[in-house]
């Protein structure tokens, strides 16, 4: 076991954080000034045409704005958009489609930043970062922002830690950084009797929960695809609370978090829900820290001043006189003082009483934790969040104890940075992707939908650290499988679908439970025909032999002016022409679209497949490889889309990229591609095209029937 330097590491991760904000705001700035208002809508970056529907005062005395498409434009549902809760962004008054670019350069930065606090169908919500800030009463956009709040407060993490002295570290910071060893278990701890909530745990379940009670320090739970990771968690907290332990639990996102409130909900646990629920669903709200300043008994107190300031936020958007408006401005800073003041004090109340905080990880760090302590801090997702992120909870929270779940054989958080390197690192990292990770804008992640992770491509530094390397990944390599534990029973999968999964990357221990090892789509509970599709649990479309080549995106783009966004993504036309194939015969069969997903590596053929296919079937759902992470549907189709006589596979290659591709769907698996091409990429790919080949029902495709029909 090899110890790291605490101050050098906390140093490490600060000069990697600044490198990953300055990426960030090189490509919000990049695409801002560079691409008209339209394009960026499109790219999933902005929304236009809107108008304030309303204005009132939200929770820490916040003015939230709500937005709606401008009547003069149209009214009904917003245009499809990237914009999600928790994203940073700017209000400001719409430029012009003509303006040119000098005129648009930094024009967001103009209007009133803000966070996204609530998306729906017809409006978005916004809550504004500063006060007494005047809106345009003309046409706005919305447009993302780089997140540099959250940035700070990563390096305020590591700074602290990078600061503290040796004799502050507590014994878990100390394991945490290989200085000393877990505390071992005793056989009596891992086998004490345990008065189990939910009695249909399974084996291995029960043996990973058992291990987290009985460890001192730190505990890895690893759930791969389907073993019911979270339901694993949910009865951890139950045992631990049985203990009389005051947890904090955490996750990298809004929807990490919920998901955990929301199958804690039914237990009748005292918690609370910190920041803004992403899914407004009443399990989650009615434990979310804002409802609960509303409802509680001590709220009344607070009521009457917030709707002094929501008649005072209406008088301003009436008023039109300099003199008044400041007079109004100097009222509502007095209102919202006191305002803060009361909320406080009903806040503080309610975290006491608190057994269970529930937060994302950034927000574990916000003011209102600052005074509260806590026995152990749970992460779910553990292995999509950057270290960074994990010592938010672990320093603010006192705690001893530290459980982290996640899967290290899936992707891990999307760094941009590492896009952005000098040709030299792109020519080294270029031989294990095959792509050029200097490209720019080309193929970034616009949308959440294309993420061309960077797991072979490292940082040049002395210690070899990329922010990629996860808390998770650093402890299993430090301590080894001794502070782990597997949970082996997966609850998604078709036997079939999991065995290349279960062999090439879990040591073959996945088994499938008896209730979805032979299910298949003719045995969905409505009416589906048994047909070659529908009886199968695997198919493969091979289309060796050059017929069915990739291209990029914008080969043949250049006369027409088109956006360089997708510019150099792949797509494969005679691909899409398989899927749209399918996926026609599956609902002509009697499977729903709603039940089935489309998924690809590439945002060109994922624009492609949208094209001709969401208006067709319009409960289909369409995504990429790394936006499709954690779901799953009862079929999924997967375009492999390389095809090339050079055999380059470019991120394909990564194995983490196709785990989550090739574990999300529950009764039928579809993959498209070139084995010729994809095969010769790695060990890997060979060996799961050798797989596909034996045990798929493999077809080919005629390129003259496809052009016929399809």
């Amino acid at each position: 076991m090899k110890s790291t330097d605490i101050a050098s590491f906390a140093t490490s991760q600060l000069s990697l954080l600044n490198d990953e904000l300055q990426a960030e705001l090189a490509e919000t700035q990049l695409l801002t000034s560079t691409h008209a208002p339209t394009v960026l809508q499109r790219a999933g970056l902005a929304l236009l045409n809107l108008a304030v529907a309303s204005q009132r005062t939200g929770f820490g005395g916040k003015t939230l704005l709500e937005l709606s498409l401008d009547p003069a434009v149209g009214s009904g549902q917003l245009p499809e958009h990237g914009l999600r809760v928790g994203d940073i962004c700017a209000v400001a008054e719409q430029p012009k489609g003509a303006e040119r670019k000098k005129e648009r350069d930094g024009m967001e930065k103009r209007g009133a930043e803000g966070v996204v606090t609530k998306v729906w169908r017809e409006a978005v919500t916004v809550a504004l970062n500063k006060e007494d800030v005047d809106i345009p009463s003309g046409k706005l956009w919305l447009v993302k922002l780089a997140n540099d709040v959250t940035h700070k407060r990563l390096n305020q993490t590591m700074t602290k830690l990078q600061k503290m002295q040796p004799s502050e570290h507590s014994t878990l910071t100390q394991v945490l950084f290989g200085q000393s060893s877990p505390t071992p278990i005793s056989k009596e701890d891992l086998n004490a009797d345990v008065k189990w909530h939910d009695p249909s745990l399974n084996d291995s379940q029960k043996d990973a929960i058992r291990f987290a009670l009985a460890s001192r320090e730190i505990a890895l739970i690893h759930g791969p695809p389907g073993t019911g990771k979270t339901h694993t968690l949910i009865e951890l907290i139950l045992q631990l609370l049985d203990r009389d332990q005051r947890l904090l639990v955490c996750g990298p996102s809004n929807i990490s978090v919920d998901n955990v409130v929301e199958r804690l909900s039914s237990h009748k646990v005292p918690m609370v829900r910190l920041g803004h629920p992403a899914r407004l669903l009443p399990g989650v709200l009615n434990h979310s820290l804002e409802v609960l300043t509303k409802t509680s008994d001590a709220a009344a107190i607070v009521t009457d001043i917030r709707g002094e300031m929501d008649a005072k936020q209406a008088s301003i958007r009436k008023t039109r006189n300099g003199r008044e408006r400041r007079a109004i401005y100097g009222e509502m800073k007095d209102l919202r003082k006191e305002y803060r003041h009361r909320e406080g004090r009903v806040v503080s109340d309610l975290l006491r009483g608190s057994k269970v905080v529930l937060s994302t990880l950034h927000g574990a760090g916000g003011y209102h934790l600052k005074a509260e302590k806590f026995d152990v801090v749970i992460v779910d997702e553990a292995s999509q969040a950057l270290e960074a992120q994990c010592w938010i909870p672990v320093l603010s929270s006192g705690a001893s104890r530290l459980v982290l779940a996640g899967d290290h054989l899936q992707l891990p958080p999307t760094i941009k940075s590492l896009n952005t390197k000098s040709s030299k690192v792109a020519k080294e990292s270029k031989g294990a992707r095959g792509e050029d990770v200097t490209k720019g804008v080309a193929d970034l992640d616009v949308n959440d939908k294309e993420t061309p992770n960077i797991a072979t491509a490292k940082k040049v530094k002395a210690d070899n650290t990329t922010l990629e390397t996860t808390l998770f990944d650093r402890l299993l390599a430090l301590h080894g499988d001794n502070i782990k534990r597997m949970l082996t029973t997966q609850y998604r999968m078709h036997e079939s679908i999991m065995a290349f999964p279960s062999s090439a990357l879990y040591e073959g221990k996945l088994i499938a439970a008896d209730s979805v090892k032979t299910r298949l789509l003719k045995d969905l509970p409505y009416d589906v025909q048994d047909t070659e599709d529908t009886r199968e649990p695997v198919v493969f479309w091979d289309t060796q032999g050059g017929d069915f080549p990739e291209k990029t995106e914008d080969d043949d783009s250049g006369a027409k002016g088109k956006s360089s966004l997708l510019a150099e993504s792949k797509v494969n036309e005679h691909e899409a022409a398989i899927v749209r194939l399918h996926v026609s015969n599956l609902i002509t069969a009697g499977v729903k679209a709603e039940d089935i997903a489309i998924v690809t590596p590439y945002n060109g053929q994922l624009a492609l497949l949208s094209q001709t296919l969401k208006e067709r079937f319009p409960g289909l759902e369409l995504g990429s490889i790394d936006g499709f992470q954690g779901r799953e549907k009862e079929a999924v189709v997967v375009s492999l889309v390389r095809s090339n006589p050079e055999h380059e596979v470019g991120f394909l290659g990564e194995k983490r990229r196709l785990n989550v591709a090739m574990t999300r769907p529950k009764r039928h698996l579809c993959i498209i591609g070139d084995s010729e091409t994809v095969g010769r990429g790695s060990k890997f790919l060979k060996a799961w095209m050798g797989f596909l080949e034996e045990n798929a029902d493999l077809r080919y495709p005629d390129l003259a029937d496809l052009q016929d029909g399809g």
